[in-house]
């Protein structure tokens, strides 16, 4: 239930509680909430197994989009790029890691022996 809350934002609700409710109303409130959680967790789960126990099978299908949705929670559109553009291109593993992008498969040369002279192209230049 506190799972995304730490130990600074809990104390700060205490506070704000101690200011809201007072200290004699405070134990109280506290107890309604968690009985409130606790009931609407026990929907929940009865919700969640009336579903399983009519649909059968059927319920993981209907599960598999939810969980794709929670993975758009840890979207990281860099990762995305690099996978969409760089993945899959070739069979063949890079030694450095990195698949070529189109269009990009001409051979790497090989480095030139010590006394040895660079290509030329006066063309070029």
């Amino acid at each position: 239930m506190f799972g995304n809350i730490g130990w600074s934002e809990f104390l700060i609700l205490v506070v704000a509680g101690l200011f809201i409710f007072g200290p004699e109303r405070l134990p109280a409130a506290a107890a309604w909430l968690g009985r409130s959680v606790r009931q609407v967790r026990e929907y929940a789960t009865g919700a969640k197994a009336q579903l399983r126990s009519e649909l059968g099978p059927e319920f993981d299908e209907l599960r598999k989009p939810l969980q794709d949705l929670r993975g758009i929670r840890d979207f990281n559109p860099r990762r995305a790029a690099n996978r969409y553009l760089f993945e899959g291109l070739d069979d063949e593993p890079k030694p450095n890691g990195y698949a070529t992008p189109p269009g990009r498969g001409a051979p790497v040369p090989e480095p030139l022996q010590p006394g040895e002279r660079a290509p030329f192209d006066p063309d070029a230049t």
